[in-house]
């Protein structure tokens, strides 16, 4: 009796732990922010005196001081410029690239001894070295690294970099752009050895995971949005498996998530990871634990949701290392797995389609097709029809309209992942991150995600990348050194399908 009533009281137990570990969590991170935002100065206040700090604290730099007294400036630094508006900070950034930056004149100087120095005189030669590099070193390079020492301070850098970032991608003139860019090196060069995989953490996540992590998993997945508790539990419960990557200086933030299905098959739908559970539970009701899961019947695992969750890591390859980490444990816990793949979105698919219809519908639809679809419309603005159509997601419902769209869509997708380039590689960032981690183009699926989400960014098409993992490397570098997408025959033919019919139309124009 007393165990039917605890598994009929343990969904209500669960939540109201994760409610008050969330509110617990809140208060933590308030109280965390509190320690940086202190001051109710005026903005205009803030930066000039954070200005002024930098000079400040620059002086200690070649100096004996202690570190005690250089790092509670830098933490004083941190605060008021996390207190500052968007406009101040932007400020400050260009203080540091402009002021701070590698001094040219002393560069020049510098080099000059080091080619003066006689090569027989090796133990001058190496001090020589060693002021070159000094003097190639930005003087900003140094208070990085004491802010890095900080409570805190490596995630500030991370977010300090996403504001770099941010500045660069509103920037017009180009002599400052150079600025910046140099301080963005310097800081993702720091960050870089700091992120090594070799520091990183492989954390599982579950129900029992503390709920302020929790809640960052769930708020940071944008592809497959977590819209109640029971689809939190089903997301972290059996047949489910959900990773992060931690660093020991950001513990409690997960900084690349990964959801994987453990699936019988590889799944062409969203739809159809639920099917495949309920054919390995055998009901669609049955409740079982993570001890319950029937490991013979788990043959394939999907990866069906990737994110990296910090803006001030972008360039980092930390979900590359994530998947092998994840399909190691995987098929270390279960044997029968041989089925690796994901089941990813295309995401602008559909606005890239809408531009390559606007310009010339014939890139498209084939001549014939072209025809019907003005039947189908009833009328004779075809690009203007199905730009209205696709920009609605009742389209879906009507079954003439989609039957015919399946062939000439698919044809197309496959033609901007195959083939659509930029700089030699797959012009798809979701497609130039699988090809990257030596993933195959493998199947591209009709009606996968018949979501609003779904829709809007790929006419809801989604796309398994498969992981051969015997295979994966040599595909990596085939891709990276000679631009080698490896597919699937049936990609490679729904590719050609597409080149033929604008070869076709071109024919058919000048004839």
């Amino acid at each position: 009796m007393l165990g039917k009533l605890s598994s009929e009281f343990l969904p209500i137990i669960q939540r109201c732990r994760f409610i008050l570990e969330l509110n617990i969590a809140n208060t933590l991170r308030c109280s965390i922010k509190r320690e940086y935002v202190k001051s109710s100065t005026s903005h205009a206040r803030i930066n000039e005196s954070i200005v002024e700090e930098l000079r400040t604290i620059f002086k200690f730099k070649d100096t004996k001081l202690s570190n005690w007294i250089v790092e509670n400036k830098a933490y004083a630094l941190c605060a008021r410029y996390t207190e500052s508006n968007k406009k101040d900070r932007q400020r400050i950034l260009r203080t540091l690239a402009s002021q701070y930056a590698v001094q040219r004149d002393f560069v020049c100087q510098t080099a000059n001894k080091y080619l003066a120095c006689k090569s027989e005189d090796k133990e001058q030669m190496i001090v020589h070295e060693r002021m070159l590099r000094n003097v190639l070193t930005p003087a900003y390079h140094w208070l990085f690294v004491i802010i890095g020492r900080l409570q805190h301070g490596v995630k500030f850098l991370v977010n300090l970099r996403t504001d770099v970032l941010e500045l660069l991608s509103e920037m017009e003139d180009n002599d400052e752009s150079i600025m910046i860019q140099q301080l963005n090196n310097t800081l993702q060069n720091l960050l870089l050895l700091w992120f090594s995989v070799g520091f990183l953490h492989l954390e599982r996540v579950t129900l029992e995971t503390a709920s302020d992590i929790l809640q960052k998993v769930s708020d940071y997945e944008a592809i497959h949005p977590t819209r109640n508790w029971s689809e939190l539990k089903r997301r972290f419960g059996p047949y489910r498996r959900c990773y992060i990557f931690t660093h020991p200086s950001m513990p409690r933030e997960p900084l690349v998530l990964l959801h994987t299905a453990l699936c019988d098959v590889i799944p062409e739908t969203l739809k159809g990871i639920d099917e495949a559970e309920t054919r390995i539970l055998g009901s669609a009701k049955k409740n079982v634990t993570f001890l319950e899961e029937d490991k013979s019947k788990i043959t394939a695992a999907i990866f069906y949701s990737v994110a990296s969750t910090q803006k001030g890591l972008q360039g980092f390859e930390l979900g590359n290392y994530l998947i092998k980490e994840v399909a190691n444990a995987i098929t270390t816990e279960f044997p029968a797995v041989h089925l690796l793949s994901s089941l990813s979105p295309i995401p602008n698919f559909k606005n890239w389609l809408l531009g390559k219809l606007k310009q010339d519908m014939a890139l498209i639809l084939t001549t014939q097709e072209s025809e019907v679809m003005k039947n189908i419309l009833k009328t004779r603005d075809v690009v203007s029809a199905l730009n209205k159509v696709l920009n609605n997601s009742s389209w879906i419902d009507d079954t003439q309209l989609s039957h015919f769209l399946k062939e000439p869509l698919l044809r197309a997708c496959a033609w901007y992942l195959y083939k659509e380039k930029r700089r030699g590689y797959a012009f798809n960032n979701v497609a130039n991150f699988h090809l990257r981690n030596g993933a195959t183009m493998w199947r591209i699926n009709w009606m996968a995600n018949p979501s609003s989400i779904g829709l809007a960014n790929s006419c809801g098409i989604m796309v398994n990348y498969r992981y051969f993992l015997d295979k994966c490397e040599a595909n990596s570098r085939n891709y990276i050194e000679n631009f080698v997408i490896n597919a699937s025959e049936d990609v490679i033919n729904l590719a050609r399908l597409a080149e033929m019919s604008r070869l076709c139309n071109t024919v058919l124009k000048e004839s």
